[in-house]
Formats: C-alpha cells, structure tokens, sequence
C-alpha cells in the first residue's frame, strides 16, 4: 500500500487534535457527576488520564464528520462512552486473575495503583457510567436508544467479553486460525465497528452509511488487532508502555504464532485495503479515516 491520503504528520496532529476533545469530553463528564465517591473517582480519573491513544474516540468524532460535515455535540459524549468502556475492559485485562500485568500506557496498572478491589470497582464504574453518559447526554431520544443498543452489543457477553473468554480458553491451546479470528474479531474489532457506527449514529447517517462504516470499523479493529500482535514480538516494553512479549509468555494464539511475521503483515495490509474500500461512498471528508487504516500498519505502540 503506498498512497497516502493526508501527510503522517497531518494525520498525527489531527489524532492529538481528536485526542484533546476526547479528553476534554471525559474529564468534565468526570466533573459534573458530583455523587462519585472520592476514592473511586481518583482510581477511575486515573486510568481514564493516563495517555492513551483515543483511536476509538477519535474513530467516533470523525465517522460522525465524515456523514455529515462537522462534530455534532453528541459524538463528543459517544466517544467518551467508548472510551470509557475501552478503559473498564483495560482495567480489569490487567487483573491478576486475567492478564496478570505491572503496566499500562506507561504507569504502573490501576490495581498496582490503587490494590486490587479498587481496581475491580473502577472498572464497573467506568462500564456503567458509559450507559448513564449515552442516556442522559445524548438529547435526541431514538440516538441515545440506538447508541445504547450499539455499544452494549459489542461490549458485552456476545461480543469483546465473548473475545476475552476464548482468549483465556486459548491459552496454551495450540489453537488454529478459526479461534483466533473468533478472539479478534470480538474481542477487538467489535469496539471498533461500534465506534465506526456510533459516529455515523450521531452525525445522522442513512442505513447504507452505516452499513459502510460498519464494514470499515470491522476492518480496522480487525487490522488494529494483527498489528498489536505483531508490535507483541518486535517493540520494546518502553515503545509499548506495557510488557512486552507477554502473549508469547502466556502462549496465547497470536497472528505470529499462528501464521508466522511475513503473513501477518500481509494479512494487516490487506485488511487496510478493505477499511479503505468500505470508504469509498464517501467523500474526501473521510480521508483522515482511510490514513488511519495506513497509519495503524506504522504504528510503534
């Protein structure tokens, strides 16, 4: 793949850009629920501060502009929902009864923070305030209704919690390609297609729009997710922020492991090609997406 839709440093300033309103957005919904009781909230501002990259939030701002021109005020509290989501499940990853890890986004993990039954409780906060935020920020009735449905879909028992229990069956499994695509697919790329289609929710998409993102968010996540496999054998715990090898550790089915380096990248290639012809309906708004397919190949963390 070799064209380029905007330059890597354009597309770099418009994440950091997403990324601020991304922020911006949680920490004052943070802010104004006032009942939250003080401990937990330090534990949950915590996890929710530490830098992470925002693809998912950023993915909701800009699938609601590429439908309809702008960032409606909606896709700002859609993509704090998503975040937040992302970052319960990060949380509760890093247990000792899951992934057992020391750090995240380059900060000692939230239980290593603030002990283990805290950590617990942040992550339920988090997963059950993205609910109260879609219900009671989104003014439009039947978008916060589909926003809803959107999200508990792919965040739930028949979706990335579906992914993270076949991942811990995988383990040392010797599991083949069937299983590893199931794990990806809804561990990973079923936030990622919900965060394609919540943008297109907010920015007023027709059916065949959302069919479209949902088609590009499949591919992205399912494409994001080979890349981090591939970042597991060849980046460093410091490029990461998190420990570095610990899939191999853990023997957990990887595209390396499964299909080897050269195919696995072959595979991500691929699967950007298909993100970006799920695009084509749209216009040149939509190119910030179709780099962030290219961008995601590069990526060192």
């Amino acid at each position: 793949m070799t064209e380029q839709y905007i330059s890597s440093d354009e597309f770099k300033g418009l994440l950091a850009g997403a990324a601020g309103q991304v922020n911006s957005a949680l920490a004052c919904l943070l802010e104004k629920h006032a009942g939250i009781h003080s401990d937990l909230k330090r534990a949950m501002a915590y996890s929710l501060e530490a830098p992470g990259k925002r693809i998912r939030g950023a993915m909701v701002l800009w699938c609601c502009e590429a439908v309809c021109g702008e960032i409606m005020p909606g896709a700002k509290a859609a993509a704090g929902a998503v975040e937040m989501v992302h970052t319960y499940s990060l949380v509760h990853d890093d247990l000792p009864s899951l992934d057992d890890d020391d750090m995240r986004r380059g900060q000692p993990t939230c239980h290593k923070a603030f002990g283990e039954a805290m950590a617990i409780l942040a992550g339920d906060a988090l997963l059950t305030f993205a609910f109260e935020v879609l219900a009671v920020e989104i003014s439009d009735a039947e978008a916060a209704s589909k926003l809803i449905s959107v999200l508990a879909k792919a965040s739930g028992g028949a979706g990335m919690i579906a992914g993270q229990v076949a991942d811990i069956a995988g383990e040392k499994s010797g599991g083949g390609l069937e299983m590893l695509e199931y794990i990806h697919t809804n561990k990973t790329a079923k936030m990622f297609e919900a965060a394609a289609v919540m943008g297109g929710i907010c920015g007023g998409a027709s059916k065949e729009q959302i069919s479209d993102l949902r088609g590009y968010g499949m591919a992205v996540g399912l494409g994001f997710q080979v890349a981090d496999d591939i970042l597991d054998v060849s980046a460093s715990s410091e490029e990461l922020g998190k420990t570095a090898g610990k899939d191999a550790m853990q023997e957990k089915i990887t595209y390396p492991a499964v299909v080897g380096l050269d195919e696995s990248k072959r595979i991500a290639n691929d699967l950007a090609d298909k993100a970006i012809e799920s695009l084509s309906s749209f216009d040149g708004k939509a190119d910030v997406l179709r780099q962030l397919s290219i961008e995601l190949l590069s990526r060192s963390r």
